[in-house]
């Protein structure tokens, strides 16, 4: 009773089935010590037929090789099934091959007699073709191809881990569908080394039946004739037709699974069995059919030829022919067909019209590995890292950034697009490190003098062995990857103001809208137009003003919006709302605020620019520019130099004026108005430009 509830467990479990296997390569081995009766053999002979024949249905209906993944492991156990049976069966026929034909079963005697008429020569002539056949045709061949696979497949890895993680990148699939890609990536590339390895059991087994052929005749003639007093003549057509028999009911099925092996290797993957590909390519051209037909006619009226034949022939392929050209196009095909409207052919369309990608990274092929997975490349992780660090703390999703390889670039070259433009290219030497010079190094380094890519410092390549000896003379030392991401980071939040498309925004308001579903509705579109705001944002960023706090932007917006709609005036009145912000950012603690200021003439007259010309720059006098803009980088180097914050703050009107003017030359320049200064702050005006220039 409990040996029964035990069996229920273990079948409500699902267990059984996981012992299915096991118990099968026992059974197999065991049949090599235990004796068998006939009829056994026969039905594991019949069931070796049965196998052979459903590996093979199933290798024509796979769409692809991975569809039939554990083929290699079927091939093993068939090709020990039937060394199993070869040794069972020689056993039976050794032992009571002086009975009869029917000794080892009804099975081997119909082989040796029904299919080779009883002549134990033409046996022996059908078994070494079959063999012939499997082992230099079939399995050679199947295994060859086996082999280019294995190495292929392999060696387009990198590239397909790179495809895999683009499209993760870009948002085209998801993470869940990314992983059963790789899955099958790597499973693609251990199924053809299983296979290459696989085919060797059955150049194996081939070898192995003929020497089990000639063993088990020698044996059975020196059994016969030695221990039964049978004649050599009887001895030899007893057991030489049950041996022959016993080879060919294990060589046909030999010559099947090796059939289906060449057939799942040499298949191209696609959405259609063989039956469908074999109809739909090999029998699709009418005209090819029509010219088959003609041929094989003219040959069935050559005189000697056999007419009947070759008309019949001639005859079928020609009906076949005609109803290939006549038939209906099916929808599919239609599809298809392209639509010729000129001699030239086709017109262009907009599917010709390609998107260029908002964030692009070029790479050259020495560094494919930085983005491949599977070499331990982390390039990918740390770009979904800058994007990610980007949102928290500019206050949006910057557009995924398209990698994909280039083989016009230098080999360790990159490049890094934007809108189809390239803003940034370098060098990155995968398996070394850039040790960059910040100023302070105690001894120069031997490797490849360059530049760091981001910020333009001097800089050298050196071996993973010399990172401890820079960082100890004061470098700073990165590897490539990281070389590549700085790179990137710096770019990005430099063109943050490009990056802020229309499509980023709205999904930005709809983000705001989640939590706050009537803030972003009151002012979009009944006060101001997407594009305004837009606008507004994208004024923000350029100056270095992250743009998190969206509720104050959008309260401030709302709340004068209806009084002004000029872009200037409501960009003015954001940053005096985020003017603890914007000074936090510049000076983050509530020490005193150093900073640069005009003089108290050129403010007056930047004040008259403004009057005469509030929306442009245009109208500064060349020679008064020129003179701002040395005396600002002048005092600009000197704040750099004791590592204060560059900031000069001037009077509110001339603000916008000054900052659009010096941001040209002096990037890394601040220019804040009074009123965005918090009244809690202390300022100290530690440096005054345009002191006697007019």
């Amino acid at each position: 009773m409990n040996n029964i509830l035990s069996l229920s467990t273990l079948v409500r479990g699902g267990q059984l089935q996981s012992l299915a296997g096991p118990m099968l390569i026992i059974m197999i081995l065991a049949m090599m010590v235990l004796p068998l009766p006939p009829f056994v053999l026969d039905v594991l002979f019949t069931f070796n037929i049965a196998l052979a024949v459903i590996v093979l249905l199933v290798s024509l209906y796979s769409r692809n090789a991975l569809e039939f993944a554990v083929f290699p492991t079927v091939l093993l156990i068939t090709t020990l099934l039937r060394l199993s049976l070869n040794v069972a069966s020689t056993r039976v026929v050794l032992m009571h091959g002086h009975t009869g034909p029917d000794a080892a079963g009804k099975v081997i005697e119909a082989f040796g007699h029904f299919l080779v008429g009883g002549n134990y020569t033409v046996g022996l002539v059908v078994f070494i073709i079959l063999v012939v056949i499997n082992f230099v045709v079939i399995t050679k061949g199947a295994g060859r191809i086996a082999e280019v696979s294995a190495r292929f497949t392999l060696d387009a890895i990198p590239g397909k881990q790179m495809a895999i993680d683009a499209d993760l990148n870009a948002g085209l699939i998801r993470e869940d569908e990314a992983r059963k890609r790789r899955e099958q990536v790597a499973q693609e590339a251990d199924f053809y080394g299983s296979m290459d390895g696989a085919s060797k059991f059955v150049r194996g087994d081939a070898i192995a039946g003929i020497l089990i052929m000639l063993i088990t005749i020698i044996g059975g003639l020196a059994v016969g004739v030695l221990q039964h007093d049978l004649s050599f003549g009887d001895a030899a057509k007893n057991y030489t037709l049950l041996t022959i028999g016993d080879g060919l009911v294990a060589q046909i099925p030999a010559l099947i699974i090796s059939t289906a092996a060449g057939l799942v290797v040499s298949r191209v993957s696609t959405d259609e069995d063989l039956s469908q590909q074999f109809v739909s390519q090999l029998l699709s051209k009418p005209q090819v059919l029509w010219l088959t037909a003609g041929i094989l006619g003219s040959l069935g009226l050559v005189p000697g030829m056999p007419h009947f034949v070759f008309l019949l022939l001639a005859g079928m392929i020609g009906t076949l022919a005609y109803y290939v050209t006549h038939r209906p196009a099916s929808p599919a095909e239609k599809s298809e067909e392209p639509e010729v409207v000129s001699s030239e052919g086709q017109d262009a369309s907009w599917e010709d019209v390609v998107q260029v990608d908002t964030l692009g990274l070029e790479v050259g092929y020495r560094l494919i590995p930085l983005v491949d997975k599977q070499r331990q490349g982390d390039l990918l992780k740390r770009i979904n890292g800058i994007r990610k660090k980007f949102a928290q703390e500019i206050g949006f999703l910057p557009p995924v950034v398209h990698i994909r390889d280039n083989l016009e670039l230098r080999p360790n070259g990159y490049r890094i697009t934007m809108k189809g433009s390239v803003i940034g290219q370098g060098e990155s030497y995968n398996g070394m490190h850039l040790a960059i010079n910040p100023g302070q190094v105690t001894m120069a380094l031997p490797g490849n003098n360059t530049e760091d890519p981001a910020f333009g410092l001097p800089a050298v390549w050196i071996e993973t062995e010399q990172r401890e000896l820079a960082q100890t003379s004061g470098y700073t030392v990165v590897d490539a990857s990281t070389v590549v991401t700085t790179h990137l980071n710096h770019l990005i939040r430099m063109h943050a103001s490009e990056l802020l498309g229309r499509e980023e925004l709205q999904k930005l308001l709809d983000h705001l809208g989640q939590r706050s579903p009537k803030l972003a509705e009151d002012l979009i579109p009944k006060l101001l137009p997407l594009a305004t705001v837009q606008k507004i944002l994208q004024h923000l960023l350029e100056e270095g003003v992250n743009i998190r706090d969206m509720r104050t932007i959008i309260d401030t917006l709302t709340e004068h919006a209806g009084r002004t709609q000029d872009i200037s005036e409501l960009l003015a009145l954001v940053r005096i709302a985020l003017g603890r912000a914007i000074v936090e950012q510049c000076f983050p603690s509530d020490a005193e605020m150093q900073v640069m200021s005009l003089h108290p003439e050129l403010e007056t007259i930047l004040l008259q620019v403004v009057q005469s010309d509030p929306v442009a720059d245009g109208g500064i006098e060349p020679g008064l520019a020129d003179t701002l803009t040395r005396e600002a980088s002048n005092a600009v180097k000197r704040l750099e130099q004791i590592g204060l914050p560059v900031v000069l703050v001037v009077p509110d009107p001339i603000r916008l004026l000054l900052s659009r003017f010096l941001r040209r030359s002096l990037p890394q320049l601040r220019v804040l108005a009074h009123s965005e200064i918090p009244d809690t702050r202390k300022i100290k005006f530690i440096s005054i430009i345009g002191g006697n220039k007019k």
